[in-house]
């Protein structure tokens, strides 16, 4: 196993300090790979995949399941890792945590029948067969957002189709990685089938060029993931992406305005608006708009930020100094085109990577709030009178990842989600993160390939179709 932390440097090896967002301090100092180490880390993974594609479905249920309760048992603890790591508020982070053990259980309920062998009828033969083996090590480059649940959501899915994996951690978060590699092997996962690398981003893509990665899944921004993306398509290796958004939800005149806007404030602060798939632009309908727009002012005024293990604060900081920066710079550009701020928008005094809940209006076409997706607590809120045309500014923007409808007609709001809003994840009279049970994953540059919902226990198999006659 990796360890999670070393103050001594060694020849040729990076030494990497991580620091805390709500205070400036140091956090954690750790000793990088090497690129040989990297490749002696891959080689293992493959080793251990020739022993762990023979294990039967049961035993690998059997250690998703123990995991869960591991990662209950240690859900307070897990939460705090959150918090001092990349600022998510405490009680967020144990949610997190929660969330994890239900994936974890949901792959190991559904992983057997879901890739069970299908029998199929056939005119030229006396039956088909479909069976699913897996691919072998699989690279998994994932960010810093959700610390945990990015990495548990598609390793146990690979790990349960047979396949080994090798995890790169975004860097303020390698304490987490080693932290699931630790619960995994508690649990009773046998030593590098899940093994975990310290590098940077631009040292992970070297890894994909190894003739013994068969696969990359990557989470992170749309500019990088076209990188990876290239680099896998290079090497022919099987991908999925889970890139960015910029989430429109629309809210209709028959809507509980007070509902709505609680809502649209959770979609937008939930972990400080550092979430791919949060609510970011707000589509309200014309005859609503003004009572709207003066209620979400004052929600979102009054949403509070600060030491993100103090559970009454309801957002903690931006994760780095430079994320915040530009975060300001978004904001600023866009007033700046024009757009009319109506509160927050400005980095506060004192210590720690802080930002206030923010609302832009009046957005031209052309400024950041309107064409890119802004990483904090910044909501762009715009008026229609007519839901066509607002359907069609919401659908062309470059992403595609979420969504959401709001509206006293549930049918109608189900009818807009499934017909009309050209994205992945749509979530009605409701706001909240991934859900174990339902497809996650977007379309355009959100990237494509999904995950939960048993959909990411086949992204990285082999569906082998096999054609039987009795002689």
């Amino acid at each position: 196993m990796s360890q999670p932390n070393s103050q001594i440097p060694k020849d040729n090896h990076e030494i990497v300090e991580t620091t805390n967002p709500a205070t400036g301090e140091v956090h954690q100092t750790y000793t990088m790979h090497t690129a040989d180490e990297m490749h002696e880390i891959i080689e293992g993974a493959h080793e251990a995949y020739l022993s762990w594609r023979k294990t039967s479905m049961e035993e690998r249920a059997a250690i998703m399941n123990k995991t869960a309760e591991i990662v209950e048992r240690d859900k307070q603890m897990l939460g705090e890792m959150m918090a001092k790591q990349m600022g998510k508020p405490i009680q967020q982070g144990i949610g997190e945590a929660e969330l994890c053990a239900q994936i974890l259980r949901y792959t190991a309920k559904h992983g057997p029948e879901v890739l069970a062998d299908q029998k199929r009828e056939t005119e030229s033969c006396e039956y088909g067969l479909v069976s699913f083996s897996p691919l072998g090590v699989i690279l998994g480059l994932q960010p810093w957002n959700f610390p945990m649940y990015q990495c548990m959501r598609y390793s146990c899915a690979v790990m349960m189709g047979g396949n080994t994996t090798v995890f790169k951690h975004a860097t303020i978060c390698l304490e987490m990685a080693h932290k699931i590699q630790e619960m995994y092997e508690e649990a009773g996962l046998p030593e590098h089938v899940f093994s975990i690398v310290y590098c940077g981003g631009s040292e992970s893509m070297d890894l994909i060029s190894h003739d013994k990665i068969r696969g990359v899944t990557y989470t992170g921004s749309a500019e990088v993931g076209r990188k990876v993306a290239a680099e896998a398509g290079k090497h022919l290796r099987k991908n999925v992406m889970e890139l960015g958004g910029a989430d429109p939800y629309f809210v209709l005149a028959d809507a509980d305005i007070d509902k709505a806007v609680e809502i649209c404030v959770k979609g937008r602060t939930s972990n400080t608006g550092q979430v791919c798939v949060a609510a970011k632009r707000f589509f309200v309908e014309a005859p609503i708009f003004e009572e709207f727009k003066t209620k979400f002012v004052a929600a979102m005024e009054a949403v509070t930020y600060g030491d993100p293990l103090d559970p009454d604060n309801d957002m903690g900081p931006i994760s780095t100094a430079g994320l915040r920066k530009d975060i300001q710079k978004q904001v600023d550009e866009s007033v700046a085109a024009g757009s009319t701020l109506l509160c927050g928008g400005k980095i506060p005094e004192g210590k720690g990577n802080f930002y206030p809940g923010t609302i832009l209006t009046d957005i031209p076409k052309g400024c950041p709030a309107h064409d890119d997706e802004i990483f904090g607590p910044v909501a762009s809120l715009f008026k229609f009178d007519d839901l066509e045309a607002a359907l069609e500014q919401a659908n062309s923007h470059m992403y595609g990842l979420g969504g959401g409808v709001i509206s006293g007609d549930t049918d109608r709001a189900i009818e807009i989600a499934k017909n009309h809003i050209e994205s992945g994840i749509l979530q009605i009279n409701r706001f909240s993160g991934a859900l174990p049970e339902i497809p996650f994953g977007g379309v355009r540059a959100s990237g494509y390939g999904r995950e939960h919902g048993g959909f990411g226990l086949t992204e990285f198999v082999n569906a082998k179709g096999i054609a039987v006659d009795h002689l």
